[in-house]
């Protein structure tokens, strides 16, 4: 059945391709909604580029026909722009009929009353889907681009067999997963914990080769990469995938404290002033304010960065350490004047070509699926990439557990042989941090 669509604004800033996501229905964009995403087009960030992008789509969209018309999409729908302005007499007194929200509610009252087709207001404001529920119009969240984080696929599993399985599997370095009774099918790159199910101390750790079809022992010895090593089976298998050349893209999520930006570090300057796989380090994040934005800060491109970038500098020169008569800030200078690494904020690296680079996305939660998106189609040939991140620690207004990036990434990729995931669960910055995690 036909149904018609009305998107808010913050929708079409969250993914500026949504008009395209509702299949062969109507797609109504009140005008105020234009004139908002007017006003964020100079915007030097992911919004103003979403903004920008949008008026380009709808403009060779309406050369196709006209807007307060209809102009029919590729995938049948019909997209319509709605000129009418008139304030519906359904409009609760208590709503004031100048606010931008209240004038979109107006155009979703309109519609209902004069169509019998279902009118559904599409918005990722939860006070908006809540007062257009409230007045009698169906309302829902945009969930083109959602995961359920409780189903979240972990990149780990137990399973109890035999101990003679797991002779079997270190006698022959390997073990076919139809020997495990398994009852869903492993994923490229999963790992398998084979514990003995009498409840013997014996027990392997294996990682899935979906070209080979058998599980098989960890190549790499992780005990010490720039001076850390593993202290748990999620940080184990974490070193196997970002030790792993042949593995491009990387996703580890875990609370605050699981060790996600230090392994990644540390294996990519391993990667990089090491083994020389690379040819450069480059660790990057979202500039996404906790609370209150301090504003615009002083100095050149590094000073303004380096309040944002400051967890990244912390954790690179614990790991780097400096000589006896360097201080650790020293010796990551030191670093970046040889062109070794480089710290850089999100904005830049949009746009560019990376080719021979060892890429870390830090707290790649607060990025949307259309952003990683972009971020992740730069990787030239030869480069690596890895997302680490924490979906219950969201910044971005328009995101949440399920509907971020990372979380994203993780569903739609977790089967592909260039892949791999971890979620790492056990805190170990310190017993304080690992509660506050849990509790608070």
């Amino acid at each position: 059945m036909e149904k018609i669509y009305i998107l808010d604004t913050n929708v079409i800033l969250h993914d500026p391709q949504a008009i395209f996501s509702f299949e062969d229905n109507q797609v109504i964009i009140p005008m105020v909604v234009i004139e908002e995403i007017d006003d964020q087009k100079k915007r030097q960030d992911s919004v103003g580029k979403n903004a920008r992008v949008f008026s380009r789509y709808v403009d060779q969209l309406r050369q196709k026909g006209k807007l307060s018309e209809g102009v029919r999409l590729e995938n049948d729908g019909l997209l319509k722009t709605d000129l009418n302005y008139e304030i519906s007499s359904e409009l609760p007194k208590a709503l004031d009929p100048g606010k931008a929200d209240n004038k979109i509610i107006s155009t979703a009252l309109n519609f209902k009353k004069k169509s019998d087709i279902p009118v559904i207001l599409v918005s990722k404001d939860i006070n908006m889907r809540i007062k257009v529920d409230a007045i009698g119009v169906k309302a829902e969240d945009y969930e083109t681009d959602r995961v359920n984080i409780d189903e979240l696929y972990s990149g780990v599993r137990s399973v109890k067999v035999a101990a003679d399985k797991i002779d079997q599997f270190y006698r022959q370095d390997g073990l076919k997963p139809e020997k495990l009774n398994l009852d869903e099918e492993l994923l490229s790159n999963e790992f398998v914990s084979l514990e003995d199910e009498l409840g013997g101390s014996q027990s392997a750790l294996a990682r899935y080769d979906q070209k080979a079809g058998q599980l098989r022992s960890f190549i790499f010895n992780a005990d010490d990469i720039w001076g850390i090593g593993p202290r748990n089976r999620e940080q184990s298998c974490a070193f196997e995938l970002l030790l792993n050349d042949e593995i491009k893209l990387v996703t580890l999520v875990g609370k605050a404290g699981t060790g996600k930006t230090l392994l990644a570090l540390a294996a990519g300057l391993q990667k990089v002033v090491d083994d020389k796989s690379y040819k450069k380090l480059i660790v990057t994040r979202p500039i996404v304010p906790m609370g209150n934005d301090l504003g615009y800060l002083p100095g050149d491109k590094e000073e303004k960065l380096k309040p944002w970038m400051r967890p990244i500098y912390d954790n690179m020169e614990f790991l780097v350490g400096g000589g006896q008569d360097q201080e650790p800030i020293n010796a990551v200078a030191d670093l970046k004047a040889m062109n070794l690494i480089e710290l850089e904020a999100i904005t830049y690296i949009r746009g560019r070509s990376i080719p021979d680079q060892f890429i870390i996305v830090d707290e790649a939660q607060n990025l949307t699926p259309h952003e990683l998106k972009t971020i992740i189609t730069r990787v030239g040939e030869n480069t690596k990439i890895v997302l680490t991140g924490d979906p219950y620690q969201i910044d971005h207004p328009y995101l949440d557990s399920n509907s971020n990036g990372l979380t994203y990434v993780v569903e739609r990729m977790k089967d592909k042989g260039l892949v791999g995931h971890v979620t790492l669960s056990k805190g170990e910055r310190s017993k304080l941090a690992e509660l506050g995690a849990e509790v608070l």
